[in-house]
């Protein structure tokens, strides 16, 4: 079997000294499936030699989750043990730091459940999450966990799936490269320039048009596009997705209007694919929400409570990332989403708006991406004026 150590180690120090930037004395969560053992346990290498007071590493089981659905009392499934969400809360009073690893290591394991009773288990989600983010005071980063049954989803027909799956980690995480930190830098410097430019626009909308879709999502007056990066309020730069080629922006929850279809599938974080996805908006609320597969977990997640059904982040992407130009699928939101423009359902970023607009941001216990871009879907900015802006055509940045 081939040994994935030394990549295991290099990405867990990019993720430590650069990406989540562990600073001396801090307590460290690591959240990851039970199978992701070996890049934990290197990101805590990294981390304590960095002088972190502790690593906490939770793992979470999607076996044990199978049997919860399985078996246990309906009434029960949608409980979360209080010390859940302390746990996240205590990371935040101590200004600590939160690592999570993504990918599913068990596709398909929960597709022959009654997704009635799928949808109300959110577990590994935990609702205090997305509070915690808009407080500020956390670095955070979430980075790709390869494993064997990850990597069998992506490459079916491979002999040595996972091989080939670090080998296009470690190329859009730009381990590839003699200096990867140098590498993201110059990464970031680009896609914040043109971040400050489509800021400077002062939108008061963008339309997404292509095949199934004709959507506007309407924004802020002081809504800012930004990238991956970002600092605590005491300071702290950190990136919170590694990999990233997306500018994020907040929208307006109550100024979305017209109807999208996804362009990849959606992979939940307990590992349920939903694919085909189709959603109409009016007024700023999905009032249609369905899916050729997994329609009844999407239907679930989004009912979880008011702000749901609303969107809390609409983001953009061109073709000149890593990503993209593979052609693969990853299953995975986080890089998924650095592929194709997409939306979230859910909670918003309070930190891409001004204080003005703090309190209209859309509030929820969710935070779901979907992807919706491609080279096929054009991008239009509408100015207050009803001017029309070329944003992205073909996948190319206009401005």
């Amino acid at each position: 079997m081939t040994d994935f150590s030394e990549l295991e180690d290099r990405l867990a120090r990019v993720a430590v000294e650069y990406a989540a930037n562990i600073q001396p004395d801090q307590v460290v969560i690591v959240n990851c499936d039970y199978g992701q053992h070996g890049l934990a346990r290197a990101v805590a290498r990294h981390a304590y030699r960095r002088g972190a007071r502790f690593v906490d590493v939770q793992y979470f089981d999607p076996h044990l989750k199978r049997a919860r659905i399985e078996h246990a009392a309906e009434e029960t499934l949608d409980y979360v043990p209080p010390w859940y969400g302390q746990r996240v809360l205590e990371v935040d009073e101590l200004a600590g730091a939160r690592i999570s690893l993504s990918g599913s290591t068990s596709p398909g394991l929960l597709d022959d459940l009654d997704p009635r009773r799928l949808s109300r288990d959110l577990l590994p989600r935990v609702k205090e999450s997305f509070e915690v983010i808009n407080r500020g005071r956390v670095n955070w980063l979430v980075l790709p966990g390869p494993t064997e049954g990850w990597a069998r989803q992506v490459f079916p027909d491979d002999p040595e799936p996972l091989a080939r799956l670090w080998e296009q980690i470690a190329h859009v995480c730009r381990l590839d490269e003699n200096d990867p930190v140098e590498a993201w830098r110059e990464r970031f410097a680009v896609t914040a320039d043109v971040g400050a430019r489509l800021t400077a626009l002062r939108l008061d909308a963008v339309h997404f048009e292509g095949p199934g879709t004709d959507l506007t999502v309407g924004l802020f007056p002081s809504s800012l596009w930004e990238n991956a990066r970002d600092r605590t309020k005491r300071g702290v730069e950190f990136v919170a997705n590694l990999p990233s080629e997306e500018l994020t922006a907040t929208p307006d929850p109550a100024r979305t209007e017209g109807v999208v279809r996804s362009t990849r599938p959606l992979v939940l974080s307990d590992g349920t694919l939903i694919d085909g996805i189709e959603v109409r908006f009016e007024e700023g609320r999905a009032v249609s929400v369905e899916a050729e597969t997994g329609g009844d977990a999407l239907q679930g997640r989004t009912s979880m409570d008011e702000g749901a059904r609303r969107l809390g982040e609409v983001a953009l992407v061109d073709r000149d990332g890593r990503i993209g130009p593979l052609g693969t699928v990853f299953y995975d939101t986080l890089i998924d989403e650095n592929a194709a423009s997409h939306l979230a359902f859910g909670g918003a970023y309070e930190s891409l708006v001004g204080e003005e607009d703090v309190g209209k941001i859309n509030r929820s216990g969710l935070h779901l991406d979907f992807m919706i871009g491609s080279d096929e879907v054009d991008v239009t900015g509408i100015a207050a004026d009803g001017t029309r802006v070329p944003v992205l055509r073909g996948g190319t940045w206009q401005v």
